[in-house]
């Protein structure tokens, strides 16, 4: 009987500097949520899977810009390419 493998299959990235928050996508990357700490409106997000980032690039509160990143690690398929 086989038993069900633990944990990613990826290695986890090197953590940006300025990294707040990290989410695991269901592709099995990552979406990285930087700036410069909570009292800054200067956020942003990027999916180490498909590159997508938040949009124009958006920049604005940590609690602002996490459920844009969240929403986009519940849906994003792609897995990490190195």
């Amino acid at each position: 009987m086989r038993s069900a493998a633990s944990g990613s299959a990826f290695t986890e990235p090197d953590r940006p500097k300025n990294l707040q928050i990290r989410f695991l996508t269901v592709g099995g990357s990552y979406v990285d949520v930087t700036g410069p700490g909570h009292e800054s409106s200067k956020h942003e997000w990027r999916c180490r899977g498909c590159q997508d980032t938040s949009q124009r690039p958006e920049q604005d509160y940590l609690f602002r810009i996490r459920r844009g990143a969240n929403e986009h690690a519940g849906m994003c398929r792609a897995i990490p390419l190195s």
